[in-house]
């Protein structure tokens, strides 16, 4: 009996063992990391001082140290907890309520006339005309006879080109590959026949040309191809180094 109850608390063990662990909620989303304070200093730690010790010495980042195997401390201080980050839009305008019980309508602000363009062309050859040529005469023609150019003139506007009601706009698609055309060889046997009309066209050329007869040459063309031969002269030697006939000693010998 007792192996049974050592089996039975084995398994148990086991079990717990085997089971997930429950993380709290500070685990899982830890709170900010506030600055240290005087409070925090434990004996041993990095940022641990000798004489006076202000907690606004631990919110200076240049003075701060990291602890051995932790980040670094924040200097900074945060708000409380009620403390909202972000922009805090006020409802000034009713809200929901208000835009679905009421409907504001803007009105329109009347447009200005627009100012018509002056026709520098129509003055300048109504200058001319009154043969007005300096600057001062112009300047001062411009000004009694301010001429515009009315919006019912067509002539400087531009007019849209008419395009056919079936037109389509943009880059044409390619044309298709023609597969079965390159299943079939057709290309080659296209090439195989270009060769062939162009082999028989030549054909045709040669036995149109006229064969000219043999050609006899004169004395003229004779004489004008003959090159006279050039005799060359023989080198000069030396008397020692001549050929020299054979003497009774050297045919002694030889024999």
């Amino acid at each position: 009996m007792p192996e049974v109850r050592s089996f039975r608390q084995d398994l148990t063990r086991w079990k717990k063992q085997q089971q997930p662990v429950r993380r709290t909620v500070s685990q899982i989303c830890p709170p900010p990391r506030r600055p240290l304070t005087v409070a925090d200093i434990r004996p041993g730690m990095e940022n641990e001082r000798l004489g006076v010790v202000r907690d606004s010495m631990f919110q200076n980042p240049l003075i701060v140290k990291a602890e051995l195997g932790k980040p670094r401390e924040r200097s900074c201080s945060l708000p409380g907890i009620n403390f909202n980050y972000g922009l805090y839009i006020r409802g000034l305008d009713g809200g929901v309520p208000e835009a679905i019980g009421s409907w504001n309508v803007f009105k329109q602000q009347p447009t200005c006339p627009q100012e018509l363009t002056r026709n520098y062309i129509a003055m300048n050859r109504g200058a001319v005309k009154a043969g007005l040529v300096t600057a001062r005469e112009n300047f001062l023609y411009r000004q009694l006879n301010d001429i515009r150019i009315s919006d019912q003139d067509d002539r400087h506007l531009k007019k849209e080109p008419s395009l056919p009601p079936n037109m389509t706009f943009g880059i044409r698609a390619r044309p298709s590959t023609p597969f079965f055309d390159l299943l079939q060889h057709r290309y080659l046997q296209l090439w195989v026949q270009e060769q062939k009309a162009a082999q028989k066209a030549i054909k045709l050329e040669k036995k149109q040309k006229v064969i000219l007869g043999k050609l006899y040459e004169t004395r003229s063309s004779q004489l004008r191809k003959y090159k006279p031969p050039v005799k060359l002269d023989t080198l000069w030697h030396m008397p020692h180094f001549q050929k020299q006939g054979m003497t009774l000693d050297r045919r002694l010998k030889m024999k």
